[in-house]
């Protein structure tokens, strides 16, 4: 009997979980779910083949207590603890499974794992993840032909679905508020456009956007993500003219947001003082210079330089509330953190909403002399504010993996993304029976 320890039990793990308990009786596997908090464990109402255990996970000691015999470690904790949980693996010759993104630290590990035969795959989520699965495969395909690439642009969004878009910002929080806020902060975006290499400082990024329309869900509005040019060499792309990774939203969302960009209210660097009394307007009013009678609106417009008549610019900041008298709530924060738990109050999902998961490539190529773009789109909606779409396409494409891994179908030893066609070809048939699925439409390209 094959053993899976599961680290963490967090937003994504019910899927992930239930893929896992629907395979184990055939597959002989026995399935342990280690999380801090054991009623966050309870309440997800695992089958009679998961075992739970309650452990202290930020201690090393107990995660080699936890993991001793397993042959398959899943770590769904944040991703500043994969380092830790991947050396007690390579110790004790464990293979490990994780979303979240290959960190330099890990990288570095690569000989070593290969060393011990083992596979620790990395970024068998959604972004990343089903992004790299989608991409290489149409990569591979086009290549296969004889094409060679010219332009790659790819976005990834979670979004909520268009029946629940409630609000005049069209979003609600899928996933970690805290990266909603941080978004693309950290050092200039990086992009190739066009041959030219783009550099854009954080307080630009929500200036310079791009809208992509979506057969039957309208136009999203998509921005750079930190830097889109790590994957040049990792799909092959060194030679592209553009390569651009970017976030999608629906119109308008960015403009919005600069404005709380360029307030300082998405800033982390520092806390806020006497934010114990403070109200949501009170904070406000903490970036705007001091005016005897002028009101805290009138100040922001003018700092702001917002037109009288962009009536949906002021409609999407009076609705998150930043005007209130509201009392904020918190013993301390950054403005980031105090931004954050504003906007909680108004973007959190209800019990009936559905999210929704919109992903898209283009992919420029020439093939036989001709120049021709691919593009692939995938929207797919959650069942209810608690089984989003979100939770669905992080959980199942890495159950899907830990399958492959534990069946020994996996044929390559390292720190591994999911770039293959051992991956991506059973992962992405499987994901059709689950409602993940691409739509794809090549055409001759004419440049205008």
């Amino acid at each position: 009997m094959k053993k899976i320890r599961i680290l963490g039990a967090g937003l994504s793990a019910h899927f992930l979980i239930t893929y896992l308990e629907a395979e184990a009786a055939e597959c002989n596997w026995h399935i342990t779910v280690i999380d801090r908090d054991l009623s966050r464990i309870n309440r997800k109402h695992f089958a009679s083949t998961t075992a739970v255990v309650q452990a202290d996970l930020n201690d090393s000691a107990e995660i080699q207590r936890v993991i001793d015999d397993a042959d398959l470690v899943v770590s769904m904790l944040p991703a500043r603890m994969h380092l830790q949980v991947a050396l007690i693996c390579l110790q004790k010759r464990i293979n490990l499974a994780t979303a979240s993104y290959l960190s330099d630290e890990l990288r570095a590990l690569d000989k070593d794992v290969k060393d011990r035969d083992l596979i620790f795959m990395n970024e068998c989520g959604l972004d990343p993840g089903i992004d790299h699965l989608s991409a290489m495969k149409l990569l591979d395909e086009i290549r296969s032909k004889g094409g060679v690439i010219l332009e790659f642009e790819s976005f990834t969004g979670g979004l909520v679905a268009p029946a629940f878009e409630d609000n005049p910002w069209k979003y609600k929080f899928t996933w970690n508020p805290r990266n909603v806020v941080l978004a693309s902060q950290g050092g200039a975006v990086k992009f190739l456009h066009n041959g030219q290499y783009k550099y854009i400082p954080y307080h630009r990024v929500f200036r310079r956007t791009e809208i992509v329309k979506i057969e039957g869900y309208g136009k999203f509005e998509g921005y750079a993500n930190r830097d889109s040019l790590k994957y040049r060499e990792t799909y092959g792309l060194d030679q592209v003219k553009t390569m651009y990774r970017g976030t999608f939203r629906r119109p308008g969302f960015s403009k919005a947001w600069n404005c709380l960009v360029q307030l300082g209210a998405t800033d982390d660097s520092y806390q806020v003082e006497g934010i114990e009394h403070m109200s949501h307007r009170e904070f406000i009013n903490t970036f705007l210079a001091y005016h005897p009678t002028d009101s805290v609106e009138l100040k922001l417009r003018q700092y702001l330089r917002i037109d009288q008549d962009d009536v949906d610019l002021w409609e999407k900041l009076m609705s998150i509330g930043i005007f209130s008298d509201e009392k904020i709530g918190l013993l301390k924060g950054s403005p980031a953190q105090i931004l954050q738990h504003i906007l909680q109050k108004k973007w959190s999902l209800n019990p009936d909403d559905r999210d929704m998961i919109v992903m898209w490539h283009k992919i420029v190529y020439r093939l036989n002399g001709e120049e021709r773009i691919i593009e692939s789109s995938l929207v797919t909606e959650g069942e209810s504010g608690s089984k989003t779409a979100m939770a669905r396409t992080v959980g199942l494409p890495l159950a899907i993996m830990c399958k492959l891994i534990l069946n020994e179908k996996i044929d390559q030893r390292g720190c591994l993304l999911p770039i293959s066609s051992e991956c991506y070809t059973p992962i992405l048939a499987e994901l059709q029976e689950h409602d993940i699925v691409f739509k794809e439409k090549d055409y001759r390209y004419q440049r205008s």
